[in-house]
């Protein structure tokens, strides 16, 4: 590739900035006008993956062409521009800018005598947080009359307020991301799969055209996929027109559970890539979940908590013993890179001047010390905005724990869509009680669902694989990509509210995509008002489901570092039971199937190249390309 043009330069700025806003313009566009796909709903978006493979097969070649290659995207340009659009995207519907305004709008709306929202939440919910005249919250979900506007005014102090601690917010995430990353690619050389695809796509050939494109097994292979999504589609816009069926549900344990048999593509494909432990691990974690579920159920075990229906879709055992084993996951990720957190630490308090960040998005000195500033900030800020200065400590914590641990498993895992088996806000309500935390930090819990409630997509991931992209940058600095990533999620927060604002005034957002203006952002509301409704304690059974989780996920990774012949990885257990790998199990375990079959046929043919095993083993660092 080549390296000695810097990325860094005005017209792919420009171009990452144009890109950023078209991406969100289709996300929101899409969801909530069409009602059609979800463009940026998961950790490598379909909107921003599509918008990349137009830039790079026809504009990109057509600018070379029509200047006599004067001009043009060089492919380190090419990947920056492309970490923009992925950055932008984290933050352009399902991270945050479908879920902000509609849940800000929905305790003065959705309020009735019988959920009691006006008395038990309303109240709490600060002026300069949400809108409080009864009128622009109506006409947000029901729409403007003919002739009136957008009512700014009412919405220009909420949106600011959110804007700075959102935007802090993502600054400490640059800064974790920023110390984390040698460790996670250098050190440790976890694979992260999903930028394999953007980097073979910019890979030159001899022509305009990326070599990736030129590959006629490609080709077959996009065609196969893509004339049957296309079908799948069509039927739902005409459905005289026949579509395949990849999906089907499975009644197990006299009807109280069900096996999910999905075929998904892309899900196939990255998977075929996998370690064979975390495939079989991944697969085989998830039917031994299902089939616990299952003995719960005819047997009448079960647990009356409410912790909401996230990760492990309402289950509070599997919840709760799969966030003791998502923390316990996280904790011995940060022990294992303990030597190269002393180092920061030292590097960042001037006592080891040898420790090079050159090559770091931001200086360990910065970063440290920048994380540390804008933590006490955003505590200060959700004191504030009405939680207590000693719930926001673990409130944050807890809230990066699930981030990180989650794009842990997404880089080793190799999944494109993933989500924890619960959040935070859950986690410490079931831990505490809501007797002990009290009626104004219910409500904040509450609206914190706003930035850290739905993990298919967030920040902390995009920035994460894009400073693995950074590896692709040469050996310039890497200072403008830090104002880059935050410039990218300020047009992602900006944009995408400008736009609900404007559809949903508009057209009423009771009449864009239901899932957001009556769906989700009535969730972490009915929550909490049903634990202020009936007062809870500590949960017992919630605190030995956490602690069975988190003895089972060390025991396997304890055994996974002793013995090599041991098949099971932490990974499966620690996101096994989540409602996401009900649905992607199945392809899981075709890809482990078929990478299991080709090996065994390998060995047996004894011709060939017999390093080409490490092609289907998952340690390869060999472009995508190269593997088709």
């Amino acid at each position: 590739m080549n390296r000695r043009k810097s990325p860094f330069n005005a017209k792919t700025v420009v171009t990452g900035i144009l890109l950023s806003i078209l991406m969100v313009v289709m996300a929101q566009y899409s969801v909530n006008i069409v009602q059609g796909s979800f463009m940026a709903i998961d950790h490598m978006p379909a909107g921003g993956i599509f918008i990349f493979f137009i830039l790079v097969l026809f504009l990109n070649p057509l600018l070379k062409l029509l200047t006599k290659g004067k001009a043009g995207f060089s492919p380190a340009e090419l990947l920056f521009i492309y970490t923009m659009v992925l950055v932008s995207a984290s933050v352009a519907e399902m991270g945050l800018g479908c879920q902000l305004l509609p849940i800000l709008a929905t305790p003065g709306y959705f309020s009735t005598s019988t959920n009691r929202w006006g008395e038990l939440i309303a109240p709490w919910i600060k002026n300069w947080l949400a809108p409080s005249d009864p009128v622009v919250i109506a006409r947000f979900f029901e729409g403007n009359p003919a002739g009136a506007g957008i009512p700014w005014g009412a919405w220009a102090l909420p949106l600011f307020s959110w804007g700075i601690f959102l935007m802090l917010l993502y600054f400490v995430t640059i800064c974790a991301v920023s110390i984390l990353r040698k460790e996670w690619v250098e050190r440790e050389r976890i694979a992260f799969p999903l930028v394999q695809l953007p980097i073979a796509m910019v890979e030159p050939s001899k022509g305009k055209v990326p070599a990736l494109f030129l590959k006629k097994i490609f080709w077959v292979a996009f065609s196969i996929s893509f004339l049957l999504a296309a079908c799948t589609a069509l039927n739902k816009y005409f459905p005289v027109l026949p579509a395949p069926q990849f999906l089907r549900y499975v009644p197990l344990f006299r009807r109280t559970t069900t096996l999910v048999i999905r075929l998904s593509f892309p899900v196939l494909g990255f998977c075929f890539f996998v370690k064979r432990d975390v495939a079989f691990s991944l697969w085989f974690f998830n039917l031994l979940f299902l089939v616990a579920i299952g003995w719960f159920n005819i047997t009448g075990i079960s647990s009356p908590e409410n912790i909401g229906a996230y990760g492990a879709g309402g289950n509070a055992i599997m919840g709760n013993l799969g966030s003791g084993a998502f923390i316990s996951f996280a904790f011995i990720s940060l022990y294992t890179a303990r030597g190269h957190l002393k180092n920061v630490f030292r590097k960042a308090t001037g006592r080891a001047p040898e420790v090079d960040d050159s090559r770091e998005i931001l200086p360990y000195k910065t970063a440290v010390w920048g994380m540390t500033a804008g933590f006490i900030l955003l505590m200060l800020w959700l004191k504030i905005s009405g939680m207590s200065f000693w719930l926001s400590l673990p409130m944050l914590l807890l809230a990066f724990i699930f981030w990180f641990g989650l794009t842990r498993v997404i880089a080793e895992g190799r999944l494109p869509t993933i989500v924890a088996p619960s959040i935070a806000s859950s986690q410490l309500i079931s831990g505490l009680g809501s007797s002990t935390l009290g009626q104004e930090n219910m409500v904040a819990l509450g609206l914190s669902y706003v930035y850290h409630g739905d993990l298919r997509t967030f920040p902390a991931s995009s920035t994460m694989h894009s400073a693995k992209i950074s590896q692709e940058f040469g050996k310039y600095s890497l200072k403008p990509f830090f104002w880059a990533m935050m410039g990218a999620l300020f047009i992602g927060f900006t944009v995408s509210s400008v736009m609900v604002l404007h559809m949903a005034y508009a057209n009423g957002g009771l009449n864009l995509q239901s899932g957001f203006f009556n769906g989700s952002n009535l969730y972490p509301f009915q929550h909490i008002s049903d634990y202020l409704k009936t007062p809870s304690s500590p949960n017992a059974a919630g605190w030995i489901a956490r602690c069975i989780g988190a003895a089972g996920l060390a025991v396997l990774s304890i055994l996974q570092a002793r013995f090599l012949w041991w098949p099971l990885h932490p990974i499966g257990f620690t996101v096994g039971m989540v409602w996401l790998v009900n649905q992607l199990w199945f392809s899981i375990f075709l890809a482990w199937l078929i990478k299991t079959l080709l090996l065994k046929a390998q060995r047996h043919m004894k011709r060939g190249n017999p390093s080409s095993l490490d092609l289907f083993s998952g340690n390869t660092q060999q472009p995508l390309y190269g593997l088709l």
